[in-house]
């Protein structure tokens, strides 16, 4: 899920002619494009998303914002650490791996699976 995430501003610096920022959202640090919102000063809050700030925030909005996030889980889900995702092994049920995911492999769905019996007919005519 991607989302508007209100953050601080920390800190402002000119990078290649585009103004970036070090943005704290509830204790997670990203740097942030600011180019949308070009005024944006150290220590105001903006709704940032996909690393570009759109809009300015006061602080008691961003504030109870993050609060809900943090209580939905939602900035763990957005911020979450991508190592940590990538290294999780996939879901698995009784099914086998990838079946509470939705994704099916050719055996069980018949796309690119030999039929079983054919196999092994013709191992069996080719051992004779």
């Amino acid at each position: 899920m991607c989302l508007a995430v209100p953050g601080k501003v920390l800190d402002i610096e000119e990078r290649d002619g585009t103004r970036m920022a070090t943005v704290d959202f509830g204790g997670v640090v990203k740097e942030v494009c600011l180019e949308y919102v070009p005024d944006l000063q150290v220590g105001e809050y903006a709704i940032v998303h996909v690393g570009f700030a759109l809009q300015r925030l006061d602080e008691e909005s961003a504030r109870k914002t993050l609060a809900l996030f943090e209580e939905l889980g939602l900035l763990q889900e957005e911020f979450g650490d991508p190592w940590e995702a990538a290294a999780a092994p996939p879901e698995w049920d009784e099914r086998g791996a990838g079946a509470a995911t939705g994704s099916a492999t050719g055996a069980e769905t018949g796309v690119g699976a030999a039929p079983t019996a054919a196999v092994g007919d013709g191992a069996q005519e080719a051992g004779r």
